[in-house]
């Protein structure tokens, strides 16, 4: 999430965990395993029943997000294993902090070797992340304006790689909110009411790869299974195709949009994925690109 200070990135990241669906008693016991092997499993506490959300500071270490010791002890990666892991600021972080969450975004896991042992962590998270457009915060507030220079900009960007963006699913601007909404009490959409609605999506893709290990949502699909279970009529195909060479998307980016499709798919309560629904993933995947053009 990019956008102005006080649009609520951080809210929304912690809303997170209130729609995402109920820990399943597998995923219960793996995450309480996880809490109790790091010693931070609260007295009389014999089963985690709500996913984990994990919001490190940015001067957090390489070993503190990873993990590590003379006996290596469960990260931040590890700790938010079937919950969400939040970074605010994330520009603000040390950039080999953020490389080194490159393998456990794709692989799930993490492998942490010593001289005496090699221990391997589970770490599938949900990552969240959220940055201003520029060290002020105003380079795309149409009411204040920003005073970095281009210069300033591009390298405060420049402080997250590309295969790092590559890897995360969905960029979207949170603009500022205008007065009226501010001041309005009309009820929004409860937590409750999406999760419903999650949960259904949920129980499609639970149904649809029952005969599939290891594969319990969207995101775990594999290349293979992509092909498989997120085909596109044609003309999808054409838009998609035209997005991949305009934005230069990358395979793995092809792969993703194809997957948050999918879940739009579900979500809508629809078998087949329609153009829209690939439409809405492009976009997704192109609006961090639009911050970039502008410098």
């Amino acid at each position: 999430m990019s956008g102005p200070p006080g649009t609520g990135q951080t809210m929304l990241a912690r809303r997170m965990v209130t729609i995402l669906p109920r820990m399943t008693l597998e995923e219960a016991l793996e995450t309480t395993k996880i809490h109790s092997v790091a010693g931070i499993l609260s007295t009389g506490d014999s089963l985690l029943g709500t996913r984990p959300f994990r919001s490190p500071h940015h001067t957090i270490s390489d070993a503190g997000i990873i993990g590590g010791g003379h006996v290596p002890r469960p990260g931040e990666v590890s700790l938010a294993h079937n919950g969400v892991l939040f970074l605010d600021e994330l520009p603000e972080f040390h950039k080999n902090v953020l490389e080194v969450l490159r393998q456990p975004i794709e692989d799930g896991q993490v492998t942490i070797g010593r001289a005496k042992i090699t221990l391997t962590y589970p770490a599938r998270f949900m990552l969240a992340a959220a940055m201003n457009p520029c060290p002020c915060g105003y380079f795309t507030d149409p009411h204040h304006e920003c005073r970095c220079t281009p210069t300033v900009i591009q390298r405060y960007h420049s402080k997250i790689s590309g295969p790092l963006l590559d890897r995360i699913d969905i960029h979207i601007e949170v603009p500022a909110l205008k007065y009226d909404e501010l001041k309005s009490t009309a009820p929004g959409e409860s937590s409750l009411d999406i999760r419903l609605r999650v949960n259904e999506a949920r129980e499609r893709q639970l149904q649809r790869y029952e005969e599939k290990k290891q594969v319990y949502c969207n995101a775990h699909l594999g290349s293979k299974d992509i092909r498989k279970c997120c085909a596109i009529d044609d003309e999808s195909q054409s838009l998609l195709k035209t997005a991949i060479e305009r934005f230069g998307l990358s395979a793995r980016a092809y792969d993703k949009v194809l997957k948050v499709a999918r879940t739009i798919a579900d979500l809508a309560g629809v078998e087949n994925i329609k153009i829209e629904h690939v439409a809405e993933a492009i976009q997704y995947r192109s609006l961090d690109k639009n911050i970039w053009q502008r410098l």
